[in-house]
């Protein structure tokens, strides 16, 4: 493969991550600074490889204890995959924005978490491009298509859901770990739907037709609860410091 196309890949699968990203940055009514909206964006990327690690774990385990058959039929493997994914992405959020001082309200949980996802989404397309290549450039062009508005989508929408469970903890302190984990398990649960309706082999199309029916009510959903936590941040609230931030970790 030639620098020239491994660079045209790598561009084509920045390019959707990039577009959402300028879409959903212009949601917050005060924007964020470049920087951290960067720095995020690069965490996303930076931290995919632990979600990948985790999960090549969980299936060699799994091989060897009583799960064996439902890692085999794939749905427990997208269950555990998709919630490694959501935890990666918020724990990206956690170091990075959550403890700096533009992180100074409750909308910008939704904008970073979905930053964020949009940075995994990105490597998750410039590898699926590479391994794509050698079916030739139609099937390139279709996938990349296809993630474009599939896969990088699902991952902000995911992280927005996640996102807007992290804005809310900021008015209910006393439940903060409690919030997060039912965002959490809620993103997990869209991204696991989501998986098992493209992973459908008996009726592909009725599969993907069933997964675009997905996104719409999740980007619904998310601009809903953009909406809702705008409205409740009005007249607002000093930020969080530091210290009180760092005891929102689930761990």
């Amino acid at each position: 493969m030639s620098p020239v196309t491994a660079g045209l890949l790598v561009a084509l699968g920045l390019l959707p991550s990039l577009v959402w990203m300028f879409f959903f940055y212009h949601q917050d009514c005060h924007p964020e600074p470049k920087y951290l909206i960067t720095k995020t964006f690069l965490m996303g990327i930076i931290i995919s490889p632990v979600a990948v690690l985790l999960q090549i774990g969980f299936n060699q385990v799994g091989y060897w204890t009583p799960l064996n058959a439902l890692i085999a039929q794939g749905s427990l493997f997208f269950l555990w995959a998709a919630f490694i994914e959501e935890f990666i992405k918020y724990y990206a959020v956690r170091i990075i924005a959550l403890t700096d001082s533009a992180f100074d309200e409750p909308v910008d949980a939704m904008v970073y978490m979905i930053i964020t996802g949009l940075g995994f989404a990105a490597i998750e397309n410039i590898l699926v491009l590479f391994r794509t290549i050698p079916d030739g450039i139609q099937t390139t062009l279709t996938i990349w298509a296809l993630r474009s508005l599939g896969a990088t989508l699902l991952h902000a929408l995911s992280s927005g859901i996640v996102g807007y469970f992290l804005a809310l903890s900021w008015f209910f302190q006393n439940h903060r770990k409690k919030l997060i984990i039912v965002g959490l398990l809620i993103a997990t649960l869209f991204h696991f739907t989501f998986n098992i309706f493209l992973a459908s082999t008996d009726n592909q199309l009725h599969g993907l037709l069933l997964s675009v029916g997905l996104l719409c009510v999740m980007a619904f959903l998310v601009f809903l609860l953009f909406d809702k936590i705008k409205k409740r941040s009005q007249g607002y609230i000093p930020r969080l410091s530091v210290a009180t931030e760092k005891e929102i970790s689930i761990t």
